[in-house]
């Protein structure tokens, strides 16, 4: 029995040991190309709160969800960015209205990718968000969620060329010039009818160009 758990711990041990070193070898090769995390799985060191959302980190990972009351809030980068290609890995508990800020200076000079489920006019995650004028690229095909897994959001940002791609498909490309540069962040919605929502970040990096 000894020498079965034993056999048994040896094996756990080579599987953790294989998948850290394909983590690492990703991150390796992303860090060759000129990314740079931005998370940094531990902590929120690089990151600033605004209003009343929760964030925190569980498991490695970044975890935000509504305040009391179902109050909502934003987490940024201290850092601002102008031209980039950011990629993002996160899941959602739904339902959830979220998304990844960029170019954001305020309120309204912003776009966001979002995360969510609309009705009028129908999109899906991936849709392109800018305030005061609503969708300006929609995500119109809901089988490129992920809805219970890992998804990948990958957003490049080249003067006013803007395109967003969600798990390896384009769904953004276009042109607008409300915004040139700004912080990175990601945003909880308020509301009770997301009361139970939970954006989970695993990774976002970023590559200035």
């Amino acid at each position: 029995m000894v020498r079965r758990l034993l056999a048994i711990a040896c094996v756990a041990t080579l599987i953790l040991s294989a998948g850290c070193g394909q983590t690492n070898k990703a991150d390796s090769a992303l860090a060759r190309q000129g990314f740079v995390k931005l998370f940094n799985g531990a902590d929120l060191t690089g990151w600033e709160t605004s209003g009343n959302a929760k964030w925190f980190v569980e498991d490695g990972n970044l975890v935000g969800t509504q305040g009391d009351n179902f109050a909502p809030g934003d987490l940024f980068t201290t850092q601002t960015y102008k031209d980039f290609i950011l990629t993002c890995t996160y899941r959602a508990v739904w339902p959830c209205n979220s998304g990844i800020w960029f170019r954001y200076q305020s309120p309204r000079k912003a776009f966001q990718a979002d995360i969510l489920e609309w009705k009028n006019p129908v999109c899906y995650s991936g849709t392109l968000y800018c305030p005061g004028k609503m969708f300006i690229a929609m995500n119109e095909d809901k089988d490129l969620v992920n809805r219970d897994g890992w998804n990948t959001m990958k957003v490049q940002a080249l003067g006013d060329h803007l395109q967003v791609w969600l798990n390896d498909r384009q769904v953004a490309d276009v042109h607008d010039d409300t915004s040139d540069s700004g912080k990175i962040g990601f945003q909880v919605h308020p509301g009770k009818e997301f009361g139970p929502m939970r954006i989970i970040v695993k990774e976002i990096w970023i590559k200035p160009i």
